[in-house]
This record gives structure tokens, C-alpha cells and sequence, in this order.
């Protein structure tokens, strides 16, 4: 009941902020931004209202890790980050699981969450649709971030390079995913000049390790995959590294990025910064869960800088960042 009066409390001070901001922002640089934002500094996300009054300072924070199988896995994960978040801001902070990208950015964009994690490729929508501030995101503990898109055969497939796949099977995972659907789409576009339907079969697994093993059992021919997710799939020996071949491998993208809804106050903003920077991973349950993809630290970022690759892919691919 508390989370429901906190969530509906939310939404009411963000229907009133928005009408403010809405108002306030019909004369001010915006770029691909909704109509409700500005950017005067020009960083390609949204400005922190002028006015106090079209400031947030809640009582309770809310956060949100990018949708996921098993939300109540990645509740408990996140467990010590938001004891180490209650210290540092002074606030309640409850764990909210969402169902999907959708879901997520609607629930940012109504004043319902403060704190996420968005997904790679959702990221340029709920910073544009949703008022969406990233400035972190996680790496190893030497720095290293991202991960690439491949695209994956079998031995004996046939396949030996990217133009092999006229005429054949090409399985994607999902259409919202960059590196399961819209990256590899732009680069066979713009650099192999193939099309779906026209120069290969396109058929949709759901989900990256769906394609990888659909591959490794010859299921699928060749498959467009996150190479951090048959990294995992190795090393817990679903897959042997006989079983798939690698004959494209992709720039490296971002991961997960992870910031602040716009209206916040700037100084709860730079309260929750603080507690991402400052955060001690060695024997919390945040290390446990993500050591496992070598990740260790949270790195500041930009979206200006990091998200690049990304912007250009959606454009590539004819996406809208509108709000629907």
C-alpha cells in the first residue's frame, strides 16, 4: 500500500510539473527532445526545470533496473546499492520491477520513477520521450566497458562471411534489442546492401541465448547476438566454443545506463551520483551478481559521447523517439 500511495502520489506531482515545464519550455532549444524539455547546455538531454516549483523532492525514491526474466533476482541484487542509496540521499528508496522497456519509460515519463537503468537500446527513447538524465554506467574495475554485436554460424553451415547469408536464414532476437535487431540491420544495410526479405530469411528467437543455442543445435544458420551474453553462455558451459562461429563482430556498444529523472532537485541529483561513485561493490550483493559479467565499478559517461553509435543506428533504421 505504500509503494501504490507512493506511485500514485508521483504521478500527481508530475501531471503538475509537466503542465509547468510543458509551458515553460515552448520557446527553448530542444533538439530531438519532447516538447515538455529544454537544452540550453546543448548536452542532448533534458535541463533540470528553472522554476523550484517544477522540482521534485520526494519522500520515498523509486528505482528500476532494465527489464529482466526474473525481476526478483535482480530485487535482491540491487539490495545493498539501495541501503548504501537510503544512506547517502536521507530517502526511502523502493525497488520497482518492470515488465518491459515500455512499461519503464512510461512509468519515468509520468513521475512514477526516479532512479533506472535503461537498456542500450531503450536508453535514446527514455531520454527523449522520458526526461531520462543517464551519467553512469558499470565496468570492470579496470575500465573496460560495452560489449559487441556478433553474428554467428556453425561449423558446416555453409557461412563463411557476411554475404553468405543471401538466400538463407537470418535469426534475430527481438525488434527493440540493438545488437539482437536494429544494429545488425543498419551495418547489413549500409554495408553489405542486404534487406530482410529480400536477400535472407528473417525469423525473431525472443531472446539472445535462444539464437546462440538455436545456432549451436542448428537450429538457425546464422544468428545476430550480444557476444556478453555468449560469453555467460560459455563459461557456464551451455555452449562449447566449437559449437559457433563468430563471422562479424561489431564496434563496442554501451551497456545498461543508469541516471536520474530530470526534475529532480539538483541537489538530490547530486546526492544519488554521489551514492552511485561512491559505492563500496567488494562483498555486496551487487558485486555478486555482476562480477559474473566482469563488471565491477560504476563509470561516468555522457550521453552525448556514449550513446552515439546508438543514435546513428536508430537513425539508420528510421526510428522515432517521439512519444507515442
Amino acid at each position: 500500500m505504500k509503494l501504490m500511495n507512493t506511485l500514485l502520489s508521483g504521478a500527481a506531482i508530475a501531471l503538475v510539473a509537466s503542465f509547468a515545464t510543458s509551458i515553460a519550455a515552448q520557446d527553448c532549444p530542444r533538439g530531438d527532445l519532447d516538447a515538455r524539455f529544454c537544452d540550453v547546455d546543448g548536452d542532448l538531454i533534458a535541463d533540470t526545470p528553472t522554476d523550484p516549483a517544477d522540482q521534485v523532492d520526494p519522500d520515498t525514491l523509486i528505482f528500476a533496473y532494465t527489464p529482466v526474466e526474473d525481476p526478483a533476482v535482480y530485487k535482491e541484487a540491487w539490495s545493498d546499492f539501495l541501503t548504501h542509496l537510503e544512506a547517502e540521499t536521507g530517502k526511502d528508496v523502493v525497488f520497482f520491477p518492470v515488465q518491459n522497456n515500455a512499461a519503464q519509460i512510461e512509468a519515468m515519463r509520468s513521475g512514477r520513477l526516479h532512479i533506472a537503468g535503461f537498456n542500450t537500446g531503450s536508453n535514446p527513447l527514455a531520454v527523449n520521450c522520458a526526461g531520462f538524465n543517464p551519467f553512469t554506467i558499470m565496468a570492470s574495475k579496470d575500465g573496460n566497458f560495452g560489449y559487441e554485436m556478433e553474428i554467428i554460424t556453425y561449423p558446416g553451415s555453409g557461412i563463411e562471411k557476411v554475404e553468405d547469408i543471401k538466400g538463407k536464414q537470418l535469426a534475430f532476437t527481438s525488434p527493440t534489442s540493438n545488437s539482437g535487431f536494429k544494429a545488425p540491420s543498419a551495418i547489413l544495410k549500409s554495408d553489405f546492401d542486404m534487406l530482410p526479405e529480400r536477400d535472407f530469411e528473417p525469423v525473431y528467437s525472443g531472446k539472445h541465448d535462444n539464437s546462440i543455442l538455436g545456432v549451436a543445435n542448428k537450429d538457425y544458420m546464422a544468428a545476430s547476438i550480444a557476444n556478453s551474453v555468449k560469453a555467460r553462455m560459455l563459461s557456464r558451459d551451455v555452449i562449447t566454443e566449437d559449437q559457433v562461429v563468430t563471422i562479424y563482430k561489431s564496434q563496442t556498444f554501451p551497456t545498461t545506463g543508469f541516471g536520474t529523472a530530470h526534475n529532480l532537485t539538483p541537489e538530490l541529483k547530486e546526492k544519488i551520483r554521489n551514492a552511485f561513485f561512491n559505492f563500496e561493490w567488494e562483498g555486496t550483493s551487487l558485486q555478486a551478481e555482476f562480477e559474473k559479467s566482469n563488471e565491477g565499478q560504476f563509470l561516468e559517461m555522457t550521453y552525448k559521447e556514449f550513446w552515439d553509435v546508438i543514435r546513428k543506428i536508430d537513425a539508420a533504421n528510421g526510428v522515432s523517439y517521439a512519444c507515442e
